[in-house]
């Protein structure tokens, strides 16, 4: 017997679902011979890659783990006492192991089927009950992307409410967190307004048309101010009044709410979410109930299912940009569900008394801190301050002070020439304080103890200033304490939530792939998980190493030169990339180009993020084919020839199929003066075949939660990074804490410099235990899958898009609308009833209405598919029944789904089918059901009777209804 010693496990074959015997199979199903035959026909030959991939070979997953283990040792952690909207924070173990590491949480998808995800809904309920309780204000949002991104949401709020067509003037305290003020002025600058950056004491609002100010509460250094009377001022300017704010502070300072915000926003990061050098974190936004409808992101609300049973779903919906598309004031959509839901699950462990007591510990310890510095001759103003101190000397001692800190294991923050700023949390233990207090002490004796300092430890905070208000009443925030409750919670929660961890989640543009166990080990390395992002570059050379192989395994891809990694959010990416051309343009002495040429077929993204860039969109047709119209094209871009700015532009398209005529797309625009930009959403078909480049464009954006296996964590994070040609990459995002970007570069985007930096660890495995090869095998399998799909359903639902050839790319479109005449069936009923068998709809009702979008990805296995196949086929004959006349129009197996175990058992059963067809049509179901905890969805109501917090515990008591309707 012939032995091979030199077997290696291949990543991509435990990647990649159907194995090479399914492969013949699914082969001789589409119609061709090999699987290079099927790609011939699907991907046009002009945009083909002549050469394969350039990247290093590819890793199994122990070594590549080893590799990764080898360059996070390179970072240097130190206890970091920066501050700055970043802390350190203990992650209850329960919820580490429970949530973070746990895939029936984080491989969740966004909540638009809401009766199999009320687990994370409920979740997220209690973080806008959290954040509404903690700022004071009347309604809170379910999270945004990070503070700063938040805090220009806010302005932008503002804008639209109390701005007028020219811009306006909007004030942003100079006691704000730097990073702040730089995505601020980056959002401020293409819609033409004036950002003024001074002290909130001296402002004269008279002097200028202010349609809104922001303030820190606590301020940057630390002080506590009275925001009062200056609150009066910007209302009686007729502007709105922003508190960017901390929820920690909030147990203990009065909520901005009761002295007269309009909007909080802020980070709940500091409650048990790492560092992670950036990200990702939640950010929250709350305001008053009369700015509800134009408040951004999404708003988790109460309603009713078809039983009268309460229920939650994403509330209002019509306010966002998939909806309103240019006329959206936001173009957030993935936010950062997972980190939401660790944030209020901290909140819920924790409690208000909880909470309240780490606050407590965490200002007594900056109390004793002050105390010690005075002791030593540090005088400064350290009465009104919550966890940071700012402490000023000169500056040959400053360079001294944070030589000898950094020597001891410790990270100062250096504020500016004359001043260390100091941040304690909930991490700080009194060593801490002993050792920051030796520093100051030159190395000399304290000639004090802790012990000594803490007598009569009293806080420093103005009585006027101390929180009165109860918070966290509801009983939710008061009954889960022991580890034990906890747990059940938390695993309560997640059997409600349909995830990959129970079936294939065939989301059209989506892309819902595995989220492999070894890509996620990394995630929380404290080498990666514990870094402050303002930590010295010196100490964080391992994410240096990082970014660098990772840009350049993404350049690789593309075909671009340049990357940037600053977007957390595909929304980002997009924004990012426009301001990119536009500074482009710019540079030429061409800033009057601000046509931006969408397709009508693009996602609602695209034109709610080209108008927040100062863009004039202008929408070209499709044809009966789904592509571009050409004609079109060429009469709009002749039109606007002079002011053309760019076009954006998705590939393979929306409708799922690869345009012939991409090339000649881009010259159209080339030739008269714009430039393209391509939507990564559905580069899951590029990889290896194509590329960006290679159709023409000189921008795009890379979902790295699609193609690169981030996993969507039920709506964030996802990490959105940006590729650009030669021409562009001196236009790349900086920052005004880390330097980074190009040498004219735009202002930042995101809050840290490379945004959510520590789930850049996901996408690093994934790509180097694929390597080139199984990458492209990859996307090979994509559109074979797919294909397989499309050949299997056209007999029972037609196939709206095709390609010249026959072919559909990643995805495909299966058409309903018809069913609506002959049966009286939407295409949300067949939605619903996908329940039953077992699975999460396909995208409904996009980018065509009353259709069905399905992308199977490369990851799962045909068994899997024919599954999906079976149900749907499945349903097409029991919507023959009601086209026969054998089941009525009104009351049959789809217009009642999905059927709860609540329903199936209810005593009384008058419905005309059986309860095994309702709730057992395929035989998979029977040996695994999941089963929706809740009916059909009242979205009516839900709008009309808008509830976004935790209702009262009654409601969780009352008696549920007798009948089954």
């Amino acid at each position: 017997m012939s032995l091979n010693w030199k077997y290696q496990e291949s990543f991509s074959d435990r990647h990649i679902g159907p194995d090479e015997k399914e492969l013949h199979g699914m082969l001789k199903a589409v119609g061709v011979g090999s699987l290079d035959e099927l790609i011939d026909q699907t991907v046009p030959a002009a945009i083909r890659s002549k050469e394969p991939l350039k990247m290093a070979v590819a890793h199994s997953e122990h070594d590549a783990l080893a590799v990764l283990e080898a360059i996070a040792s390179k970072n240097q952690l130190l206890r970091s006492f920066i501050g700055m909207g970043y802390y350190d924070t203990q992650t209850p173990h329960v919820i580490l192991r429970n949530i973070l590491q746990n895939p029936g949480w984080y491989t969740q998808y966004t909540p638009y089927q809401a009766e199999i995800a009320q687990g994370r809904l409920e979740a997220l309920l209690n973080f806008q009950t959290m954040v509404m309780d903690l700022t004071g204000l009347q309604v809170a949002n379910a999270s945004l992307l990070d503070e700063g991104t938040a805090a220009a949401e806010a302005m932008a709020l503002a804008l639209h409410t109390k701005g007028d067509d020219n811009g306006g003037t909007f004030f942003v305290s100079e006691a704000c967190h730097p990073q702040t003020i730089d995505v601020v002025r980056t959002r401020a600058q293409p819609l033409g307004v004036e950002v003024v950056v001074g002290d909130h004491r001296t402002v004269d609002l008279g002097a200028k048309k202010y349609f809104g100010a922001l303030v820190q509460y606590p301020a940057t250094d630390g002080v506590v101010h009275d925001y009062r009377a200056f609150g009066e001022k910007v209302h009686a300017a007729n502007g709105l009044f922003i508190v960017a704010t901390d929820l920690l502070a909030l147990t203990m300072l009065t909520p901005p709410g009761e002295f007269g915000a309009d909007v909080a926003v802020g980070s709940a990061q500091r409650f048990g979410v790492p560092m992670g050098y950036g990200g990702p974190h939640a950010a929250f936004f709350a305001t008053k109930n009369a700015y509800t409808r134009v408040m951004p992101g999404r708003i988790i609300g109460v309603s009713e299912d078809a039983q009268g049973r309460r229920a939650l779903r994403m509330a209002l919906q019509t306010r966002e940009q998939h909806i309103r598309r240019e006329k959206a004031t936001s173009n957030i959509c993935t936010a950062q569900v997972l980190l939401a839901i660790m944030a209020s699950m901290y909140a819920v462990y924790h409690g208000p008394r909880g909470l309240k007591a780490i606050a407590e510990r965490v200002h007594g310890l900056t109390v004793l801190l002050a105390r010690g510095l005075r002791k030593l001759g540090y005088g400064a103003n350290y009465e009104n301050v919550f966890d940071t101190l700012r402490v000023e000397t000169a500056p040959p001692h400053i360079r001294g002070i944070l030589s000898a800190a950094e020597s001891k294991g410790m990270n100062f923050r250096r504020i500016d020439e004359r001043a260390i700023g100091l941040s304690l949390d909930e991490a700080t233990r009194p060593s801490d304080v002993e050792a920051i207090l030796s520093v100051f002490a030159g190395g000399k004796p304290l000639g004090f103890t802790l012990e000594e300092l803490g007598k009569e430890l009293q806080s420093t905070l103005p009585e006027g200033l101390r929180r009165t208000s109860p918070f966290l009443t509801h009983q939710v925030f008061n009954s889960y304490h022991s580890e034990t409750e906890m747990l059940r919670y938390i695993r309560r929660l997640e059997s409600r939530d349909l995830s990959l961890t129970h079936s294939m989640i065939p989301l059209g543009s989506c892309t819902m792939k595995l989220n492999a166990t070894a890509e996620m080990i990394p995630v929380t390395w404290p080498q990666f998980g514990k870094m402050h992002p303002f930590a010295p570059s010196s100490q964080a050379s391992g994410y240096k190493v990082l970014f660098e192989q990772l840009e350049q395994m993404l350049a690789s891809i593309t075909g671009f030169a340049g990357v940037s990694l600053q977007p957390n959010a595909g929304s980002q990416g997009e924004y990012a990339g426009l301001l990119v051309i536009r500074a482009y343009h710019q540079n030429r002495g061409q800033g009057h180009r601000n046509v931006c040429l969408i397709p009508s077929s693009a996602h609602g993204t695209n034109p709610a993020t080209a108008v927040m860039a100062g863009y004039q969109v202008v929408v070209v047709k499709c044809d009966e084919n789904g592509n571009i119209d050409l004609g079109d094209l060429r009469a709009k871009a002749d039109a606007h020839k002079e002011k053309l700015a760019a076009l954006m532009v998705t590939y393979p398209s929306t409708h799922g199929v690869f345009e012939e005529e991409i090339k000649d797309i881009c010259a159209i625009v080339h030739e008269r003066g714009g430039q393209v930009y391509m939507d990564g959403a559905n580069l899951n078909a590029q990889v290896g075949l194509t590329s960006p480049a290679a159709i023409g464009a000189d921008v795009c954006h890379i979902n790295l939660h699609k193609t690169f296996c981030i996993p969507h964590g039920g709506g964030g994070p996802g990490m959105g990074p940006i590729c650009v040609a030669s021409h562009l990459v001196k236009f790349l995002p900086r920052h005004s804490v880390i330097s980074t970007g190009g040498n004219d570069g735009i202002g930042a985007v995101s809050a840290a410099p490379w945004g959510s930096a520590s789930i850049l660890v996901i996408s690093w495995m994934y790509i180097a235990m694929m390597g080139a090869e199984g990458l492209t095998k990859a996307t090979k399998l994509a559109i074979l899958n797919a294909n397989y799909i499309a050949e299997r359903l056209q007999e029972h639902y037609p196939v709206l898009y095709r390609g010249k050839r026959g072919r559909v790319a990643h995805e495909c479109i299966v058409d309903l609308r018809h069913l609506k005449k002959t049966a009286g069936v939407e295409v949300e009923d067949v939605a619903k009833r996908l329940m039953d068998y077992g699975f999460h709809a396909p995208t409904v009702s996009f980018p065509v209405a009353g259709t069905l979008m399905i992308e199977p990805t490369e990851s799962e296995s045909k068994a899997e598919i024919d599954r999906l196949c079976d149900a749907l086929i499945s349903i097409r004959g029991e919507i023959r029944e009601i086209e026969e006349g054998k089941a009525p129009r009104d009351n049959n197996v789809l217009k009642n789904a999905p059927h709860t175990a609540r329903v199936m058992t209810d005593p009384e059963w008058n419905r005309p089918y059986s309860r095994e067809q309702a709730a057992f049509p395929a035989p998979w179901v029977a040996e695994h059901k999941f089963w929706p905890s809740v009916g059909r969805l009242n979205n009516v109501l839900g709008d009309r009777k808008l509830v976004c917090s935790c209702p009262p515990i009654e409601d969780y008591m009352s008696p549920e209804p007798s009948r089954a309707a």
